[in-house]
């Protein structure tokens, strides 16, 4: 009875001691339970039709199609500017007047230098000026009548030295004056003849070709003082202001024609081989959310370039930019539709396993992992096109939530 007493004591003054006990252990008999629980929570997808896209994304810029750039031909003012930028101009519209005074003033001198050069060059063909032509035109009839008159004579004192009245001195006399005649009469007609040597008439034309030069380079420089629009377009850079001094060179303002566009986009190397001439392209654009422009790649790149510090390929398409939201040199995002299948079978791109090169994945049935080997075909960053091995609406394993491995045959649990 005693020792009874003292359980029964013992007991009451432990009691929360055997109940702390008690609830420890229940504890562990239910981990071990559960511990032979081999069920895998896991989350999951359905196997459904949708479009698939494969894509290249990357950057590009936008430049005018039908460019103009008028710059400075010499240092000269800035006379007037009728124009603003974002103004739409028409052909031939004057836009940017530049001070031509000393323009004009070469366009003079050069001027005069051709009518001098032409001139020169009439009187090569001529055989001279008309004073040079008619002087040797009035030698060359008096040398032609003093030849005649000396031929006369020398007749005649022959005739008289037959009968002995003329001395042999005399004739030879004469004859000698009939030779200087003919010498003289043959000059003056290689003179009328060949007015300029080789060499000058070689001089006469490069002067009147430089002369000539001189003033279609003046009249050229004139022209470009007066900036005239050469297409319908719009003027979208205008760097100068009236009463501006301009180097030669400086640019004075590019127009162009934004009805279309070229976006230039920079390819990075892995993806460049992936490029096909018509392929989509969309370009997207910051500073306009939710707008896009369509067009198709027209140019495949032939070289790579360093831009930065990415190697890249260029590739081009022309937009239609009839509202001309698009302004030159703005970048852009641009997205290249590599393909595209409508009504597609497609999965998450995390339900896709690989095993030698054979993908597959787990069909959920009857709680339990099945694989299925499957075709793939068109892929992007989120899903998977599914072409065999898989039927429509078929759920299939993503991921565990506990991290345990997925395996063939196991048991799971389906969690949102």
């Amino acid at each position: 009875m005693a020792l009874a007493g003292n359980n029964g004591g013992f007991v009451a003054r432990h009691r929360w001691t055997v109940w702390t006990g008690g609830a420890i252990l229940a504890v562990i008999v239910l981990a071990s339970f559960m511990s032979r629980d081999d069920t895998v929570p896991v989350r999951t997808a359905l196997v459904q039709r949708g479009t698939v896209r494969s894509v290249i994304s990357s950057n590009g810029k936008i430049e005018p199609v039908q460019n103009f750039e008028a710059h400075a031909p010499i240092g000269t003012p800035v006379k007037r500017v009728l124009v603003k930028e974002g103004d739409h101009v028409r052909k031939g519209q004057l836009l940017v007047a530049l001070d031509d005074a000393e323009a004009r003033s070469q366009a003079s001198k050069a001027l005069a230098q051709v009518r001098a050069s032409q001139a020169d060059l009439d009187a090569l063909h001529s055989g001279g000026t008309q004073e040079e032509v008619l002087t040797i035109r009035a030698q060359l009839v008096k040398a032609r009548t003093e030849r005649d008159a000396a031929k006369r004579n020398l007749d005649a004192l022959r005739g008289l030295q037959t009968n002995g009245a003329a001395s042999p001195g005399e004739v030879a006399e004469a004859e000698g004056q009939l030779a200087r005649a003919e010498a003289d009469v043959k000059l003056l007609e290689q003179k009328q003849k060949e007015r300029f040597s080789q060499p000058e008439a070689a001089r006469v034309l490069a002067q009147e070709y430089q002369a000539e030069s001189a003033y279609s380079a003046a009249q050229d420089t004139l022209s470009k003082l007066n900036v005239h629009a050469p297409f319908d377009g719009v003027v979208y850079s205008l760097p100068v202001r009236e009463g501006n001094y301009l180097n030669p060179g400086d640019l004075i303002l590019q127009e162009a024609d934004l009805s279309s566009v070229r976006v230039r986009a920079f390819i990075d190397e892995p993806d460049v081989a992936r490029l096909v001439p018509g392929q989509k392209i969309e370009v997207s654009w910051d500073a306009m959310p939710g707008r896009s422009w369509e067009g198709a790649v027209n140019t495949i790149p032939s070289t790579l370039k360093l831009r930065g510090t990415r190697n890249v390929g260029e590739t081009t398409c022309i937009l239609d930019n009839h509202d001309y939201k698009l302004l030159p040199n703005v970048n852009v995002g641009v997205t290249i539709v590599t393909g595209e299948h409508q009504n597609a079978l497609t999965v998450p791109r995390e339900a896709i396993r690989q095993e030698d090169d054979q993908p597959y994945v787990f069909q959920i049935v009857n709680d339990q992992l099945q694989r299925r080997n499957v075709q793939i075909a068109l892929a992007n960053l989120t899903r998977v096109e599914v072409t065999n091995g898989i039927e429509e609406r078929a759920r299939v394993a993503l991921a565990s939530t506990n991290s345990k491995p997925l395996r063939d045959g196991a048991s799971v649990k389906v969690v949102q």
